[in-house]
């Protein structure tokens, strides 16, 4: 296939991924250009947000101009976030320096997967170390930052990919969410993000996520139909997953067009620890719930009946001491102990902490946390979708939430103020997805959690459908775009 034509800028970033696939199928567009409009972008824009980290240009031409699989989304250029997903031949580092040097030989299954749609991958995406922050800030790869503002965080721990992705680099790129890091950088950078129900999408070769199940992978987006589109394509179960959730009924996409029915909504505008949300947050969310409810659903305010707190206690040392056996698994393959240098100090505080938790202490917390995942169901039995903010404010500024800096307890205290809504639909594994429906008064995007019980992605891509509808967000652009 040969295409006689340049797309310019505007003509790439006005269509989406199923959009510049359909172009390509109709032969009016080869893979190549659509590869060379995005590399174009990333070339004009990543000095300033610092989104990509890792190029694969000539691999990717070599792709591009080759015999592509005849998947839904094929020539469509693609970004891999740089954690815990293995692509044959570019490196893999965690956002750490201890890791800086791996490339990993073979694709894991879900790369596998992307491939096989039809995706050209042509680089990889800032990540902080490990995932572990809601900012995506570390001492290997620098900050990434906010396309809507440079000055504010692009959100963690996907932010590379959220940036790429708001900038108009790629319609879609590859992310994680295990406590937030789908939904906090799509709010931040004013995108869609789903984050799966656990075992949705492949794991293999990475089976030592499943020992903390909090993790899972997919996308960020700018819309909804890229996000059920790529789900079509990769989530499946693995023949070997332990947990994998109920099929679908039917593809994600022909969902988007589907009446919801009436939804049993309940929502919540007050913070899980009882302190003041921001004013501006408050009124966005209690705007979505007005929306929500002018679209034919039953809307009520309340909150979800667990105890954060409770929550914290329980999860802190089973994370820490997981986080201590992943340090342990890498000092095994390096064959010596890390040095103080090749891991940032929040990283250390929280692997000195899990060193020293006992199996008791482990145990306790992971069966306190099997016990809420029993509230939270029984809660869904009585609602259909849970509403509420992604984050507590508006997106912070770079270094408020900084890694490297020699007091770990403000750090902790300061994600907490930040990001109090996300993480226990990780636990639960239930799909739970960031609308962009609001803007605070800087220009910063406000996104919306929409939850639903386990299993049903369904019931989110049909209210995401009548959302995006309603409120349509992929013409409003950030000023580092074009």
């Amino acid at each position: 296939m040969k295409c006689g034509r340049n797309m310019g800028f505007s003509e790439y970033a006005d269509h989406d991924a199923v959009g510049l696939s359909d172009l390509v199928r109709r032969r009016e567009v080869s893979p190549a250009d659509l590869l060379e409009a995005a590399i174009e972008r990333v070339e004009r824009h990543n000095e300033r947000l610092n989104a990509v980290v890792h190029r694969a240009y000539d691999d990717a031409r070599r792709v591009a101009a080759g015999s592509l699989p005849d998947g839904p989304l094929r020539g469509v250029p693609f970004l891999l976030k740089d954690l815990n997903l293995d692509a044959a031949g570019m490196p893999r580092t965690d956002g750490s320096v201890a890791l800086r040097d791996r490339v990993p030989a073979e694709d894991a299954e879900l790369v596998r997967r992307h491939r096989a749609a039809g995706l050209v991958i042509f680089g990889k995406t800032n990540t902080p170390e490990f995932g572990i922050t809601g900012t995506t800030e570390g001492r290997l790869f620098g900050p990434c930052r906010n396309p809507w503002n440079p000055d504010h965080i692009a959100g963690g721990s996907s932010g590379g990919a959220a940036a790429a992705v708001a900038s108009g680099m790629v319609p879609f790129a590859h992310a994680s969410d295990g406590m937030g890091s789908i939904r906090i950088p799509a709010s931040c950078c004013g995108l869609f993000g789903m984050k799966i129900s656990r075992d949705r999408n492949p794991w293999w070769p990475e089976d030592v996520m499943r020992a903390l199940p909090l993790s899972v992978h997919h996308c960020v987006s700018r819309s909804v139909r890229d996000s059920a589109a790529l789900l079509d394509a990769t989530g499946f179960a693995e023949p070997r997953a332990p947990w994998a959730p109920p099929p679908k009924q039917r593809p994600y996409l022909e969902e988007l067009s589907r009446e919801p029915g009436r939804l049993r909504v309940a929502f919540s505008a007050e913070r899980p620890d009882g302190r003041p949300l921001h004013p501006e947050v408050k009124a966005a969310v209690e705007e979505a719930a007005h929306l929500v409810e002018s679209l034919g659903h039953a809307v009520e305010e309340r909150s979800l009946p667990i105890n954060q707190m409770l929550l914290y206690i329980a999860l802190t040392p089973v994370a820490s001491a997981n986080m201590a056996a992943a340090v342990a698994e890498i000092s095994e393959r390096l064959g010596r102990e890390l040095r103080e240098d090749e891991l940032e100090p929040l990283t250390w505080s929280i692997v000195r902490s899990g060193r020293s938790v006992s199996g008791v202490q482990a145990l306790r917390g992971m069966r306190w946390l099997a016990r809420l995942v029993r509230e939270v169901a029984a809660f869904f039995e009585e609602v259909d979708v849970h509403l509420t903010p992604v984050m507590a404010t508006p997106p912070p500024r770079i270094g408020h939430i900084d890694p490297l800096a020699p007091d770990p307890a403000l750090l902790h205290q300061r994600q907490a103020e930040s990001f109090p809504f996300t993480a226990p639909f990780n636990m639960t594994g239930q799909p739970a997805m960031s609308v962009p429906l609001a803007w605070s008064s800087d220009g910063l995007p406000i996104g919306m959690q929409f939850v639903a019980r386990y299993g049903e992605e369904a019931t989110l891509f049909r209210l995401a459908g009548q959302l995006e509808q309603a409120r349509p967000w992929r013409r409003r652009h950030p000023p580092i775009w074009g």
